[in-house]
């Protein structure tokens, strides 16, 4: 649980957390505004209806007017026109309602100078108490009041109550909070899908920036997707092919020079057998031999940070117990303490060369290694034991270096070339994987080749 407060803040910081944040915000606006604006267009409409009505009665009346104006009159101060009666002289001093005002008069006639404007229930029927409801109904009953003016064909000024059946709309979802919280979690899950769906190209693009960087031989990544991701992959798998092009022209001067090399140190050698003093002879050829030694070991590790092995799936208990056995065939003491019966995609032969190296280190300082895998965190962790004196905290990054070696005593040596680990640990990055060192208890050095599983 302790985890989630973590994971959350580094998916808010990331581009992922940011889309959604800014969709969600985006969608859930635009989801509630469209919902306001259509519920005004409703309301517009209901009062475009509701007018309508008003001049379709007010019209009804003013051509009975000009039929019968004698009858009309009577009728509508009897209050026996359904939906319409004279209205009250007090109603008079009210403001009328522009628009409506100016529709109804263009359809009777600028002659008529129309006005019209709705009047308050309270007003219209003040013998109806608006508290006591009608039976089974949650509102009144009341029709809506329309106040209306106009001069009939004769030029005699008109003045009306029309009443017509309530219209009203149903109610208002924009603002209900279950309505909302259902908008944001719609919201947010929709911005999740495309969230990820936008990041993806980015993520293999990490991921391949990853891989690229521990090793320099990784698989080119697929050219798939937008047109400006096309054109993101190719430009990084074009960055790759030209790295390791350098990498391998570097090895390719290395190993020329190595080559040439060879045939003046051959000769130099040959000369100095030809030196008198025994003393001076012996200590002349020692030097050539390590130096002939170091040329060859910087080819090596040259080499080693280049490799165009193909990748294979391979048992890794089988390389375990290969390895061992080749070194018990020189006397060393070199066991499997445990398989961990598992297949990974690796470089076999980097990978069998990494664990030599690590072995002869751990023969050498610790008289023997004891080689075992198992799973961890989601990697294949091969290890490598020795039960010698270990090597200092300080010291433990140093020791990758080129040419730094350390003595038994754990103190550094300047003898050797010291290339063993720093050959083993390119030999790991050449198919992924990382190579860790620890000090074992209560003695003793524990190498790790961690392999993504």
């Amino acid at each position: 649980m302790s985890r989630i407060p973590g994971r959350l803040r580094g998916f808010a910081g990331s581009l992922a957390g940011r889309l959604v944040l800014i969709l969600t915000i985006g969608i859930a606006s635009a989801s509630i505004l469209s919902l306001f604006v259509a519920e005004q267009v409703h309301e517009h409409d209901l009062q475009r209806v509701q007018w309508e009505r008003v001049i379709a009665s007010t019209d009804d009346i003013a051509t009975r007017l000009a039929h019968d104006p004698v009858r009309t009159g009577e009728l509508l101060r009897a209050n026996r026109i359904l939906g319409a009666r004279a209205a009250p002289e007090q109603w008079t001093t009210m403001r009328p309602n522009p628009e409506l005002s100016r529709l109804l008069t263009a359809h009777l006639g600028h002659a008529s100078h129309a006005e019209a404007m709705a009047i308050p229930r309270a007003q219209c029927f003040p013998n109806f108490d608006l508290t006591i409801r009608a039976a089974g109904m949650a509102e009144t009953a009341l029709p809506d009041c329309w106040f209306v003016r106009f001069r009939d064909a004769s030029g005699i000024k008109q003045s009306l109550s029309i009443d017509l059946v309530a219209l009203s709309l149903s109610h208002r979802s924009t603002l209900d909070p279950l309505y909302l919280l259902l908008i944001v979690v719609a919201s947010t899950l929709l911005s999740l899908v495309v969230a990820r769906f936008a990041a993806a190209p980015l993520r293999r693009l990490t991921q391949a920036a990853h891989t690229f960087s521990i090793t320099i031989d990784p698989e080119p990544i697929p050219e798939t997707g937008p047109r400006e991701v096309r054109a993101a992959l190719q430009t990084f798998n074009l960055m790759q092919s030209r790295v390791r092009e350098g990498f391998r022209e570097r090895t390719q001067i290395l190993a020329a020079v190595t080559h040439d090399l060879q045939t003046p140190l051959t000769r130099l050698r040959l000369r100095l057998e030809q030196v008198t003093d025994e003393t001076l002879r012996a200590r002349l050829i020692a030097d050539m031999s390590e130096t002939q030694r170091l040329v060859r070991d910087g080819l090596e590790l040259a080499r080693s940070s280049e490799s165009r092995e193909a990748w294979s799936i391979v048992d890794i208990d089988s390389i375990l117990f290969s390895v061992a056995e080749d070194a018990a065939e020189f006397g060393a003491a070199v066991t499997v303490t445990g398989g961990c019966g598992a297949q990974a995609r690796v470089k076999p032969n980097a990978l069998a060369r990494c664990l030599t190296n690590l072995v002869s280190n751990a023969v050498k300082y610790g008289g023997g290694a004891d080689l075992s895998c198992r799973h961890g965190d989601g990697d294949l962790i091969i290890t490598v034991r020795d039960y010698g004196p270990g090597i200092p905290e300080a010291q433990m990054m140093s020791v990758f270096e080129p040419f730094y070696r350390l003595g038994r005593d754990g103190a550094a040596s300047p003898g050797g070339s010291g290339l063993g680990l720093t050959i083993a640990k390119a030999q790991a990055q050449t198919f992924g994987a990382q190579l860790v060192l620890r000090n074992a208890q209560p003695t003793g050095l524990i190498a790790e080749i961690r392999v993504a599983h």
